[in-house]
């Protein structure tokens, strides 16, 4: 019973590690939709904003205007191309998280398998025992009826 104990401390154990991987898991997808849903709010954000700039240039423009608009597109260019950088690494993160929740599922389920093995094996040899208590039981009353028949 000691070994069941045992095992039952190491399945809480294993538990609280998978809960925590989950935990983990559901803010990496938060953190991973957050992150895509920014990259595609700033690339349409920059077609729009080229869309825009470009009708305003066919009307007229300056060239002090145009590198306005060149040096704002360029700082645009690299929040998106940071975005995407920062999305990419937050879905690296997802799936590692993926990956140790499921590893962390798999413990919890060895070792649950690890006890149900061992709860058996335990009432195989209660079961055992009792046989031979009652396989005795029986040897004994036989051989008390024996001797009571030879010696009434």
């Amino acid at each position: 019973m000691d070994s069941l104990a045992t095992l039952a401390t190491v399945l809480q154990h294993a538990q609280s590690e998978r809960d925590q991987a989950l935990a983990a898991l559901r803010q990496a997808e938060a953190l991973a939709l957050a992150a895509r849903q920014q990259r595609e709010q700033l690339q349409t954000y920059r077609v729009e904003y080229r869309e825009r700039w470009t009708t305003r240039f066919r009307q007229e423009g300056t060239v002090a205007l145009l590198h306005c608009y060149q040096g704002f597109a360029g700082r645009l260019d690299q929040a998106v191309s940071m975005q995407s950088h920062t999305a990419t690494q937050a879905d690296l993160r997802l799936q590692q998280a993926r990956e140790l929740a499921l590893a962390k599922e798999m413990r919890v389920a060895a070792v649950g398998k690890l006890i149900e093995r061992r709860r058996v094996e335990l009432q195989r040899i209660a079961n055992r025992r009792e046989q031979g208590q009652t396989d005795e039981t029986a040897a004994r009353l036989g051989l008390a009826r024996r001797l009571a028949s030879i010696h009434p």
